[in-house]
C-alpha cells in the first residue's frame, strides 16, 4: 500500500477516540499520532539497510504486521496512555483497531509476498483470498506512473473514512440542568 489508507484508518481512529467535543488542536495532535502508528509495521522496511532479506521473518510485511506485534504495540501504548489520564476501554479499541489494520490491509494487496499476520507461530506469508489493492512500488519508483495509479485507487477507496475523519459535525448539544 502506498500508505495512504493506513493514515485514513489513523485520522479515522482519531476522531472516534477525541469524541466531538475535542479542540482542533488536540484533534490534529490525535491524527498525527494515530497515523504514525497505522504505519508504524512499514519501519520494518530498515531491514533492508541491514541486508536483511524480504522474505525473513524480520524482514519487510514480517514480524512487524503480525497480530502478536499488534496486540503488543496495543498494550504498550494503553499502558502509556492510561498513566495519562486517557480513557482505557476507548484507547484500548481505537489503538487495537488502528494496530491490526496495517497487516489486515496489505494482505488485501496484489503483489510482495504476503504478510506474516501469524508470526511467530507461523512464518507463512499470506495473502487475503481477494486482492482489490494494488501494492504500491517501494523506494523512488512511488514518483512513477504505477505509484500514481495506486494513490489514486487508494484516494478512491479509503475516502469514506477520510471523510469521517474530516468532514465537520455539529458540537453535542448538552442539556441544562436547571
Amino acid at each position: 500500500m502506498a500508505s495512504i489508507g493506513h493514515v485514513a484508518i489513523g485520522m479515522a481512529a482519531a476522531r472516534a477516540w477525541v469524541g466531538n467535543d475535542a479542540t482542533r488542536a488536540r484533534l490534529v495532535r490525535a491524527m498525527v499520532a494515530f497515523s504514525a502508528l497505522s504505519m508504524l509495521p512499514d519501519a520494518d522496511v530498515i531491514a533492508f539497510a541491514f541486508g536483511i532479506p524480504y522474505e525473513a521473518p524480520w524482514g519487510h510485511r514480517g514480524a512487524s504486521h503480525s497480530f502478536v506485534f499488534a496486540l503488543w504495540i496495543t498494550a504498550v501504548i494503553v499502558a502509556i496512555a492510561r498513566r495519562a489520564g486517557a480513557p482505557p476501554l476507548r484507547t484500548f479499541i481505537c489503538v487495537g483497531f488502528v494496530a491490526l489494520s496495517h497487516g489486515l490491509l496489505d494482505i488485501l494487496t496484489d503483489g510482495g509476498l504476503g504478510c506474516a499476520l501469524f508470526w511467530p507461530f507461523s512464518y507463512e506469508r499470506i495473502f487475503a483470498p481477494v486482492t482489490p489493492i494494488p501494492v504500491a512500488p517501494i523506494g523512488l519508483y512511488m514518483f512513477s506512473g504505477r505509484g500514481l495509479y495506486v494513490v489514486m485507487v487508494e484516494l478512491l477507496l479509503f475516502a469514506p473514512f477520510f471523510l469521517y475523519a474530516t468532514f465537520p459535525r455539529k458540537k453535542r448539544l448538552v442539556e441544562s440542568t436547571r
